[in-house]
């Protein structure tokens, strides 16, 4: 026998179809915001952290930054440019991954966007040459050359520790960029790698352009190329000889 329908019988079952909407309808908030969240990690813009010294005083530890992947994969890769790139080989030491429930949550976090990436396999440094650049160092006033220019790089390098802890004399292989930390004395870049490649990373490790530093709120900031990279005789064929790079460290 049914039981026959009261208007507060109706009324209790509005609700409970209002509250089975209502949950339905966050629950597809949610998921489309999770996948506009992966989207935009994956082909738009990543959130990193800043793992180490080597960028400073540009970049400090731990300041949150936003690589551009549309940039890169649109615009290139060009000099004077901060990158975040994949380990090309043997750059850093493995580090351990966390475990447990908090692992589990920080990774898919990191995976979704709604966290920074910190995996242990990237790095971030400034372009200094593209394929085809001849890069020296160094001269007198302890400055490299790229295709025979003289970098004054004195606007964005950590004051008083030089470039000079490995000399060497190459020329970037086609599809590939020789980078190096503005902390020059505290960071492990391509000079270090030079048996391999020149020290040089593949185009295709490239995840972004590093376009602005988010957080903390004090280091707010843009990263534009400095004014230097747009010297007009940097896109000129060097005709120096390129002598055998030296990959022997001063310190």
């Amino acid at each position: 026998m049914t039981t026959p329908s009261t208007p507060a019988t109706r009324d209790a079952e509005r609700r409970q179809e209002k509250k089975g909407g209502a949950g339905r309808e966050l629950l597809l908030i949610v998921a489309v915001a999770l996948v506009l969240s992966v989207l935009v990690r994956t082909f738009v813009a990543q959130a990193f952290y800043v793992p180490s010294q080597s960028m400073e005083n540009t970049l400090q530890v731990q300041d949150r930054i936003i690589a551009s992947k549309l940039t890169t994969q649109f615009g290139g890769v060009h000099r004077g440019e901060i990158v975040v790139f994949t380990d090309p080989g043997a750059w850093l030491s493995p580090a351990a991954p966390e475990t447990g429930v908090k692992g589990v949550l920080k990774n898919a976090f990191m995976f979704v966007g709604l966290l920074p990436s910190d995996t242990g396999e990237d790095l971030v440094k400034r372009v200094v040459g593209v394929g085809g650049d001849h890069i020296v160092c160094c001269d007198a006033k302890q400055r490299i050359s790229v295709n025979g220019v003289a970098l004054d790089e004195s606007a964005y390098l950590k004051p008083d520790n030089g470039t000079a802890q490995v000399r060497f004399d190459i020329t970037v292989p086609k599809g590939r960029i020789f980078v190096m930390g503005d902390n020059r004395a505290d960071s492990a870049d391509s000079r270090f790698h030079l048996d391999v490649e020149q020290g040089t990373v593949p185009l295709d490790h490239v995840v972004g352009r590093v376009a602005a530093v988010i957080w903390p709120m004090s280091s707010w900031s843009g990263e534009p190329v400095p004014v230097i990279f747009e010297n007009p005789a940097l896109n000129e064929p060097d005709k120096t000889p390129t002598a055998k790079a030296s990959a022997s460290a001063k310190g």
